[in-house]
């Protein structure tokens, strides 16, 4: 099996979007499959993260017209921060800037404090999940609407009446769209029902196998085969801080040992060939894709060492 590569960074975590825009056609140039950024408003811990932010789909957008190849997506966008509607119309409009190289990924939200201080709602996490759920069908549905007709909506939390459900999106039926998590029960049946792929983030090769069961199952349990959809994809990020030696690892590992609100992660920390080693893991264990998440933006150094070192053994 072929292991798809793609980079993963965190701008909110000090990255403007010339920094953004280095990264990622730096990464592009490497051969890297995708470029995904996250969707947050602010740091997890005491750095403030200067500049400050910039705004997911806003950046995307304009990576779309500076890249040609690589994919381009979000690893999550938050439910809480956009209605489905607009949000529906923001990434079919990024798709088509792109030329179809967008991908959706989907969440319900977890850190708190950004919603707080930019005055964000955040409803309990049974609400979470269900406009989750919500929005995931609002979505698909408005990119799947033929063109000439409309698309309405009546749930718990929102309602749409003769959407145009315009404009369309380049890829058919919509951009690939990802759920992914550690939860055990809700975010595998959403996964199975609506998603293109399954992400587990930067977790354990034996965590990350127990989701995949959990997903498989579900994916069983909703009859996904039955529609004629094909399967999941099973994705895994993972922390990387690899060098040419010890030392230049360990450098790169030092902003992992940061105080944060992250849950616990397992970081790869060391060299090209211990990197190859936990990727084959994943492989071993039925992953065809992982997000390599990526801390210093600036350290094209970095992306050139995974490249040269990293990719040519992975059959990328």
């Amino acid at each position: 099996m072929t292991l798809r590569i793609c980079v993963f960074i965190e701008p909110h975590r000090g990255a403007d979007h010339d920094d953004q825009l280095r990264f990622a056609q730096r990464a592009e140039a490497c051969g890297f499959e995708g470029f995904f950024r996250a969707d947050h408003y602010q740091t997890m811990g005491a750095d403030p993260g200067l500049p400050g932010p910039t705004d997911a789909w806003l950046t995307l957008a304009a990576l779309a017209r500076e890249t040609s190849h690589i994919r381009l997506g979000t690893l999550v966008t938050p439910v809480t921060f956009r209605l489905p509607g607009p949000l529906a119309l923001m990434v079919a409009q990024v798709d088509r800037m792109s030329g179809g190289r967008v991908e959706l990924g989907l969440g319900a939200g977890w850190y708190e404090r950004e919603h707080i201080s930019y005055g964000i709602p955040f409803p309990a996490a049974s609400e979470r999940f269900d406009r989750l759920e919500e929005q995931l069908s609002v979505i698909t549905g408005l990119w799947r609407t033929p063109v000439g007709e409309t698309f309405s909506h009546r749930g718990n939390h929102y309602r749409l009446l003769d959407a145009p459900a315009l404009p369309k999106p380049v890829q058919v039926p919509g951009p690939p769209i990802i759920v992914g998590g550690r939860g055990p029960k809700r975010t595998p049946e959403l996964a199975a029902r609506y998603a293109d792929e399954f992400n587990m983030p930067f977790k354990s090769v034996t965590e990350t196998a127990r989701a995949y069961r959990r997903v498989t199952e579900a994916s069983a349990r909703t009859g996904r085969a039955d529609t004629g959809r094909p399967p999941l994809v099973l994705s895994a990020g993972v922390v990387v801080a690899i060098g040419r030696t010890p030392a230049d690892a360990r450098r790169r590992a030092a902003p992992l040992h940061t105080e944060s609100a992250l849950p616990p992660e397992d970081p790869l920390i060391g060299s090209p060939s211990q990197l190859v080693d936990r990727l084959g893991e994943f492989t071993a264990i039925g992953a065809s894709r992982i997000h390599l998440r990526l801390t210093d933006f600036t350290d094209l150094d970095h992306l050139e060492l995974i490249a040269g070192e990293v990719l040519p053994q992975l059959g990328t």
